[in-house]
């Protein structure tokens, strides 16, 4: 009975976030109801919302899951260690594309760049792979489409490499620079976290399903994933379903909407605290643009809070010193801010 005020609080700790602010929304929702505030119910309303872009965005979620798994129990994550191999100048290039492309999430993100670190890799393409990493990936694509449209989706790609590219040969030309100089922390963090299952060692076996290990990863990624796309973008959901109906589109659209570059300013300054995570963001994107959002400022929310939200900060605060970390964050502004401007010019021509 000693451990049991201990193992209280633990239990209370690892409660999941998504499914408790899912469950707080809708206690919200049904006391302003019962108080008749609105005057119209809306917890109905409301999960049914949700419900029906779930289901809107389910084939798209199916093909995430798919993806996702199959690529981490054919073990295709090895091909990633290819792009920090020979001139530093073509490790750049190569960290940007694979990273916009690689099944990582920023847990594995951690003892992957601390490996790559340790035996030599520069900086520079280290940089590279680190910025586009958190933005773009097979499964994301895919959500991104289904909710945005494939254009918008392509062009978040483009941005994403061309992030990659960005931080990758700053680094790489200010790199006897004080900022980054000694660019390690003395004793980095290099473990993974959320229960990260090491990537299988050797070339990858396409043919996955022939291995019993390999289908045992499939299934468990898949399941892991699906319960983790389904909870969120449930959770983003109903945050849309408020936020539409509770939100006037004239204050979004004053605020974030219009074709100069004040609300693409103030949407890369917004993406770090309104994050929810990559996938979640989406939906609360599009309920945002349907609010009169502008394209540029959608672009810059998106980047900005791709790279700066906490797993993926926490990811490079863990391994490099404060000075790098601000030139993470300030190729994150930067870049978010070039990205909204190019697409925001792009969809008024």
């Amino acid at each position: 009975m000693a451990n049991a005020p201990h193992m209280f609080l633990r239990s209370r700790l690892n409660i999941d976030k998504a499914l408790a602010a899912s469950v707080l929304i809708l206690l919200g929702i049904s006391v302003l109801d019962a108080s008749g505030i609105p005057e119209s119910p809306q917890f109905v309303d409301t999960i049914l919302f949700a419900l029906r872009a779930l289901l809107k965005t389910m084939p798209f979620i199916a093909f995430a899951v798919f993806a996702i798994a199959y690529l981490k129990a054919s073990g295709a994550e090895n091909l990633l260690a290819k792009a920090f191999e020979g001139s530093q100048v073509r490790m750049i290039f190569m960290a940007a594309l694979l990273g916009g492309l690689s099944p990582f999430c920023s847990c594995e993100v951690i003892p992957f760049i601390a490996a790559l670190l340790a035996v030599g890799a520069p900086l520079s393409a280290v940089m590279a792979f680190w910025l586009s990493s958190p933005l773009m990936d097979p499964a994301m694509f895919a959500i991104t489409s289904g909710a945005l449209g494939f254009e918008f989706a392509v062009a978040k790609t483009v941005a994403t490499i061309g992030l990659g590219l960005l931080g990758g040969f700053g680094t790489m030309i200010f790199a006897h620079s004080s900022v980054f100089k000694n660019p390690l922390r003395d004793r980095p963090s290099v473990d993974g976290c959320c229960g990260v299952k090491k990537p299988f060692a050797g070339k990858p076996v396409w043919l996955f399903w022939k291995e019993r290990g390999r289908t045992i990863v499939f299934r468990d990624i898949a399941a892991e994933n699906s319960m983790f796309l389904l909870k969120w973008l449930f959770l983003a959901y109903l945050i849309e379903a408020v936020m539409v109906r509770n939100v006037p589109a004239s204050m979004i659209a004053n605020i974030l909407g219009g074709d100069g570059i004040g609300p693409i300013l103030l949407a890369s300054t917004l993406g770090a605290p309104a994050y929810l995570n990559g996938y979640a963001a989406v939906p609360l994107v599009d309920g945002l643009m349907d609010q009169g959002m502008s394209a540029g400022a959608a672009m810059s929310f998106i980047i900005a809070g791709g790279v700066s939200c906490i797993p993926a900060a926490v990811a490079v605060w863990a391994l490099v010193k404060p000075r790098v970390f601000a030139a993470y964050l300030g190729y994150a502004v930067l870049g978010a801010i070039l990205a909204g401007m190019t697409w925001q010019a792009i969809m008024s021509g």
